[in-house]
């Protein structure tokens, strides 16, 4: 849910249903790196509530813009890290594993 005015919408908060500092951690840092993001910020109303209201102000682009465009940026973070991941688990079922490692018991 968005909580803005019709007449200035480079300012705006969002409400995010079933989400916490997790995500909402992740989204302020995508927006953070947005050169257009003058002020984010997340906060969790109440901790029984599982709510995340995220604020975005920008430079003058539409909020929910910036915001999408940062949501997209951070799809892209984690396919990166998820790709990394896969194949460094790849590499090391492929190769000699633990069997290269110099333990002792």
């Amino acid at each position: 849910m968005e909580h803005g005015s019709f007449e200035d919408q480079s300012k705006a908060t969002f409400s995010l249903t079933d989400e916490d500092h997790t995500l909402a951690n992740a989204i302020r840092f995508t927006l953070n790196q947005d050169p257009r993001v003058t002020f984010c910020g997340y906060s969790i109303p109440h901790p029984s509530d599982a709510r995340v209201n995220i604020r975005v102000q920008t430079t003058g682009d539409p909020a929910r813009e910036v915001l999408n465009d940062s949501c997209q940026d951070l799809m892209l973070i984690c396919e990166h890290v998820r790709g990394t991941f896969d194949q460094a688990v790849l590499k090391f079922k492929t190769g000699k594993g633990l069997s290269t490692m110099d333990i002792k018991k």
